[in-house]
């Protein structure tokens, strides 16, 4: 697995997870639920991994993702 992007910004991250599912990738998320161990500050990035295989289409859709293009 490699990592695709790791970052607080949590409406990046449901988007992200959900134009990967919309092509078929995968996306395993973690880190999640860091903020128990936090007390809830947000402050602990989030990761999304996907596996080797799917790593250069996942980066084509993050870099769309980030410059706010829809597939």
């Amino acid at each position: 697995m490699k990592e695709l992007i790791r970052t607080n910004d949590p409406v990046l991250l449901s988007y992200l997870v959900h134009r990967l599912g919309e092509v078929g990738i995968e996306p395993f998320q973690m880190d999640m639920h860091m903020s128990l161990m936090e007390g809830s500050l947000g402050i602990l990035p989030k990761r999304i991994m996907v596996v080797d295989e799917d790593y250069e289409d996942a980066r084509k859709i993050l870099d769309e993702v980030k410059r706010g293009e829809d597939g």
